[in-house]
């Protein structure tokens, strides 16, 4: 798995079950069984997503009493906002900057026409062989 935490956050969200399983935990904490349950897997394959999200660090698992409930780890969306907001303040400017230009152009101005299309070429003929010289004839 890929070594940085942005890559290990987004890889492990590429998951659609991990995806929801996270959308359930911000509702709230839950048990492996209780997030097993909307699910056609085994609980031994939802603790295998868990673990994915928990080495991600999306997750974590605590003890209360007899319950392990998991816990989304909402900070680790900071680091994840902070990547998307930048690339969003990118893409803002580049917009801003075209909106600019756009608006620096005159309204009045007529489109360019289109280039007429070229006609076709004719195909060249194939030259006539020529005849040769019929006996008695004077050139």
């Amino acid at each position: 798995m890929a070594a940085d935490p942005l890559s290990r956050v987004f890889s492990a969200l590429a998951d659609p079950t991990r995806r929801d399983m996270v959308a359930r935990l911000a509702v709230g904490d839950a048990t492996v069984n209780e997030l097993a349950e909307p699910y056609l897997v085994t609980v031994q394959a939802v603790s295998k997503h868990l673990k994915v999200l928990q080495d991600a660090g999306l997750v974590s698992r605590s003890r209360q009493a007899q319950r392990r409930p998991v816990h989304l780890e909402a900070e680790i969306f900071d680091l994840m906002t902070k990547w998307i907001e930048c690339y969003r303040r990118q893409a803002e400017e580049r917009y801003r900057r075209l909106d600019d230009l756009l608006r620096s152009m005159p309204d009045d101005v007529e489109p360019t026409p289109r280039p007429q299309p070229r006609q076709p070429r004719q195909p060249l003929t194939q030259p006539q062989p020529l005849k040769p010289p019929q006996a008695g004839a004077s050139t």
